[in-house]
């Protein structure tokens, strides 16, 4: 057992002793349905603390030779299985953690290749004295050599695999040096019994073909089957919160949102974690990622990037094609590009109970996720000119709230009527549907703790625009919006009488207060109704 070869794991058996521990060792079932095979090749990339360094290192454990790993598995999932021991401990595992090497290395990508060629090689002269390697100085070929007389397959995993893609995003002949490495080590090589790798960004795309196009991609726009692998699903996170007593229904609004298509809810691991450890719920992602590449992002001179960051601000969703994404932090032809990184980071997930239908495969119905990443947003445009007057109209979202309560339609008027003064910075009014990004970016902040919202609501004859319930334990009336454009803001009172909107209404006990709101174009000045429905 080595640094490189067959490690130990003491961060996995740490976990494991934790006060929050979830067993996903689910996965090791289907990557031994894998060995051996054409699918051994996996790439698992999710973002950054979501488990990825803990996952691999706990299949160098149930791997690795040299070592008996049955205390660490016995009594977890993997256990019940049939080929459970079949596996256990019976392959030479190569382990390697791509940014400790890059970092140690001087962040030199030829001098990183050398070193881990040398510490790898060096281990397996210490395991295998008898062979006689012939190029030390080649690691593909003293694997083929080790293999060719111990035929015990490698399982080879590899931690932050994209390191050099992103830390050398500038530089295309060290990234390429890195591919080519890759690739010698892992193509058409029969010593491969497994390969793992995990990483934020999918492997490298080179036009429409993949520099590693031996792996199977599991990424955060298509999971395939490890779906439930990518986080906490809701059940673990209920379990959770049953065993820590904490809230369920904050957990969700903080930390859910994630989504696929056989899995509708994925939680951030290691937000959950803290949050059911300290008893706190609050943006644990400031410790995991900065400010700044969110900013870079989002302020890129892309045709109709900021609107649509807008509208995701404002709680909406948006529509984004993935297929063009190269799979790297360079290459941005159109915003579809920018938000698709923007998924495979985490501040964007795929929404798959979206009302609105997409016609492709590669495009995606997209939001915000929740509340932490939500204030990730609002602290990186709160002093961004490229997003001057959205932060302005979010911290007047109390008042707003307050005025609305208490009937003060002039004064919730005057607020849209400000916002408008300045409509090139947030969006260009052109219909309702702006009109409706406008006032949920207003409302989106303090509507947080108290309302959930619902947004073209099937009620009675028609579609209510923006209804907001109040929430669990909530004493407040619910609102029902109806917005106009160019009309007026009693012709969206009448619209919703005449419609029986408040059918919708019929199992909910309290108030309810109608929010009529029309758009002049012509004046540029707001209109407000608000009357009092009482649902008995």
């Amino acid at each position: 057992m080595g640094d490189y070869l067959n490690p130990l794991s003491p961060r996995f058996e740490k976990l494991k002793k934790s006060k929050v521990f979830v067993d996903k060792t689910g996965i090791l079932e289907i990557l031994n349905g894998n060995i051996g095979t054409e699918n051994c090749f996996c790439c698992l990339s999710r973002p950054r603390r979501f488990g990825k360094s803990v996952t691999a290192q706990m299949i160098c454990s149930y791997y690795a030779k040299g070592q008996d790993s049955s205390s660490l598995f016995d009594d977890l999932k993997i256990a019940s299985f049939d080929d459970y021991k079949k596996h256990l401990n019976q392959y030479d595992v190569i382990f390697i953690n791509m940014t400790d090497e890059f970092n140690d290395a001087g962040r030199d990508v030829n001098k990183m290749i050398s070193s881990i060629t040398k510490a790898v090689v060096d281990e397996l002269k210490e395991a295998y004295p008898q062979i006689n390697f012939k190029t030390p100085e080649i690691l593909h070929k003293t694997l083929k050599e080790t293999f060719s007389q111990s035929r015990v397959p490698f399982v080879i995993v590899i931690d932050e695999w994209d390191c050099i893609m992103r830390e050398k995003k500038e530089d295309p002949d060290s990234q390429t040096q890195y591919l080519e490495w890759l690739k010698a080590i892992f193509k058409d090589k029969p010593y491969v019994g497994l390969a793992y790798m995990t990483g934020i960004l999918p492997v490298k795309k080179y036009g429409t073909h993949s520099a590693l196009n031996m792996f199977t991609e599991y990424s955060m726009t298509e999971p395939l089957n490890l779906g439930q692998y990518i986080g906490f699903t809701e059940n673990e996170v209920k379990e959770i919160c049953k065993d820590h007593e904490v809230s369920f229904n904050q957990m969700q609004q903080w930390y859910d949102g994630y989504s696929f298509k056989d899995v509708p809810h994925i939680y951030n691991p290691n937000s959950v974690v803290n949050a059911a450890t300290y008893k706190r719920f609050i943006s644990y992602w400031t410790k995991t990622e900065s400010f700044e590449s969110l900013q870079e992002y989002i302020d890129m001179n892309m045709e109709g990037l900021r609107d649509d960051i807008v509208k995701l601000i404002a709680g909406e969703d948006v529509v984004v094609n993935v297929a063009k994404f190269q799979n790297d932090m360079v290459t941005f032809k159109t915003k579809n590009d920018v938000l698709t990184l923007l998924i495979h980071l985490g501040y964007l997930a795929i929404k798959t109970d979206s009302d609105i239908r997409v016609d492709n495969i590669s495009k995606f119905v997209v939001h915000i996720p929740n509340e932490e990443i939500k204030k990730e947003f609002r602290n990186i445009v709160e002093d961004n000119k490229n997003y001057a007057g959205v932060y302005n109209l979010i911290s007047k979202s109390y008042d707003l709230l307050k005025d609305i309560w208490s009937l003060n339609s002039d004064a919730v008027a005057k607020v849209f009527d400000e916002a408008h003064q300045d409509h090139t910075s947030i969006l260009t009014y052109n219909d309702e549907n702006s009109l409706s990004c406008v006032i949920s970016l207003s409302l989106e902040l303090s509507t947080t703790d108290t309302y959930n919202v619902v947004r073209e609501l099937p009620t009675g004859k028609g579609f209510a625009d923006l209804v907001y319930l109040p929430k669990q334990g909530v004493n407040k009336p619910a609102l029902l919006i109806e917005l106009k454009y160019d009309k007026s803001a009693q012709s969206a009172i009448t619209q919703i009488k005449e419609k029986n909107y408040l059918q919708f209404f019929k199992d909910y006990k309290g108030e309810v207060l109608l929010v009529g709101i029309n758009y002049s174009k012509d004046t540029k000045t707001h209109q407000c109704i608000i009357e009092k429905a009482k649902i008995d």
